[in-house]
């Protein structure tokens, strides 16, 4: 498969919404692009796992050619399990973004424009193999969340947006430095280059390495909610519209995990173990910190983006350790997460659009009313505790065994100081859904109030069939992503 179709499909139907005329015509298109992407997706899953059949390579589908040769910059992309994993997310979140934007009237065009833009950054950054096109990619994402959350945000919108991008461009020139110092100090046959796999075969030595490895680190943790780099998140996702939150907290929070794992951890392995003492200490702060804020919370989009940090953290933790179950466990909690907050963010825009509030205090019985939403909201609450047979408790198991298998007191430690923020996640989790969903309808308006619509129904379904399939079946996501892993593993060595 060629994967610049991954880039060309949703830039030409970016453009294409540019010259079409009429709210249901600029819908029509925003979705059949959506569909087309997730088909794409689908596609490319198939294909990958019928070429790995016979194909043992890292990365498939390669396809690299000159795009500035002065510096020895190429569009080289591939893909490995990991990659597909990515891109199958921001696929099923872009259709589901998509779906309960359906009723946007301000701006619609525009609006769905920047939304399409945003997964053309996505894609590409996930499928490059040249660090500086990947870092264009990643400056690709950064804009659109930046004037989405700006015009069609609410509350204190311009700060967020503002805030937001800082931090963002904070990172990405972080992650610049990071990137600049790999190339420098690396060359093939007396030329620098920002090949990843080329990069991946130097012997860099263990003091570059442990220079340079913090820039891509934290400049890539920052996307991530890296602690405690981590407070552009609560403000970007209260105040973005529906479709954006789901967007930033199911994919762009991603694009900081995969750079952390892909790019840090990969070629400099050795400053990887060097600082993963700090990357533990710093997750376990984030897992627990983001826990017990999220306890007092009282607005449910505060709620989502505090738990946000605290399961993110999990990510950063499993890549910290470095042994193969938790990293597999990382890649799993990523895809878990994306799902599973972008349900919960579009739940509760569903919410807020009928009772114009997410105070949980002014809520109460909506399952009376809202039988349908109030449901979703649930099985999203109870994934994100982790119960079993949902997405969220396989890939924090994983990620919880994976510590555990790193052998030594403090990192035994650190796995069950992890465990520990079940309870608090328990806590608030059934709180918040027994005082919005369940008892006494609060407000007598609250009784004329309708269930959700055919577009929000089928973008619930399209979110759920992910977090059941993974949670049920989940051997089809390690299968994926054990090879990609294998290689990372490889590179950092044994690890006792």
């Amino acid at each position: 498969m060629n994967l610049t179709l991954l880039l060309i499909l949703p830039l030409v139907f970016s453009l294409l919404l540019l010259v079409v005329k009429g709210p249901k015509q600029v819908r029509l298109v925003a979705l059949v692009a959506a569909v087309v992407q997730l088909g794409a997706g689908l596609f490319l899953l198939m294909q990958f796992l019928a070429e790995r059949a016979t194909n043992n390579a890292a990365f498939l589908f390669e396809s690299n050619h000159t795009w500035y040769k002065a510096l020895n910059i190429s569009y080289h992309v591939g893909v490995d399990g990991i990659s597909v994993a990515m891109i199958l997310l921001t696929a099923f979140v872009v259709l589901a973004g998509v779906l309960v934007s359906w009723k946007q009237e301000t701006m619609h065009k525009e609006f769905f424009f920047l939304l399409l833009f945003l997964s053309l950054g996505a894609y590409g950054f996930f499928i490059s193999l040249d660090l500086f096109t990947m870092f264009f990619f990643l400056e690709v994402a950064v804009i659109p969340k930046f004037l989405l959350i700006g015009i069609w945000g609410s509350g204190k919108k311009e700060y967020s947006a503002l805030k937001l991008a800082l931090m963002l461009m904070a990172g990405s020139a972080l992650v610049f430095v990071g990137l600049s110092g790999l190339y420098f100090n690396t060359s093939i046959n007396g030329v620098h280059s920002f090949d990843l796999l080329e990069i991946s075969k130097q012997n860099i030595s263990p003091a570059l390495q442990n220079l340079f490895f913090p820039f891509a680190f934290i400049g890539f943790g920052i996307f991530t909610a890296l602690f405690p780099f981590h407070t552009w998140v609560p403000d970007g996702h209260s105040s973005a519209p529906t479709a954006a939150s789901m967007f930033l907290a199911g994919i762009s929070m991603k694009l900081g995990g995969y750079g952390c794992l892909r790019v840090a951890t990969y070629l400099m392995p050795d400053a990887a173990e060097h600082y993963s003492t700090i990357i533990i200490i710093l997750s376990c702060i984030a897992i627990l910190y983001g826990a017990f804020a999220t306890m007092m919370q009282t607005d449910l989009k505060y709620i989502n983006a505090y738990s946000s940090v605290s399961h993110c953290g999990f990510v950063l933790l499993g890549i910290g350790m470095l042994t193969k179950t938790s990293i597999n466990g990382a890649v799993m909690q990523m895809v878990s997460h994306g799902l599973m907050t972008a349900l919960f963010f579009a739940v509760i825009g569903m919410i807020y659009d009928r009772t114009h509030t997410r105070q949980v205090a002014q809520l109460g019985g909506l399952l009376k009313v809202m039988p349908f939403i109030s449901s979703v909201f649930v099985i999203a609450g109870l994934c994100s505790l982790g119960l079993p047979g949902l997405s969220g408790f396989v890939a924090e198991m994983t990620v919880f065994m994976g510590s555990w298998e790193r052998a030594g007191a403090f990192y035994h430690t650190a796995t069950i100081i992890a465990c520990a923020s079940i309870v608090v996640t328990a806590v608030y989790i059934l709180r918040a859904v027994g005082s919005s969903i369940m008892g006494p309808i609060k407000n007598n308006e609250h009784l004329q109030l309708g269930d959700a619509g055919w577009n929000e129904k089928t973008a619930a379904v399209v979110l759920l069939v992910g977090i059941l399939v993974m949670g049920i079946v989940p051997f089809w996501l390690t299968d994926l992503i054990n090879p990609g892993t294998e290689v990372i593993i490889q590179k950092l060595g044994s690890i006792k």
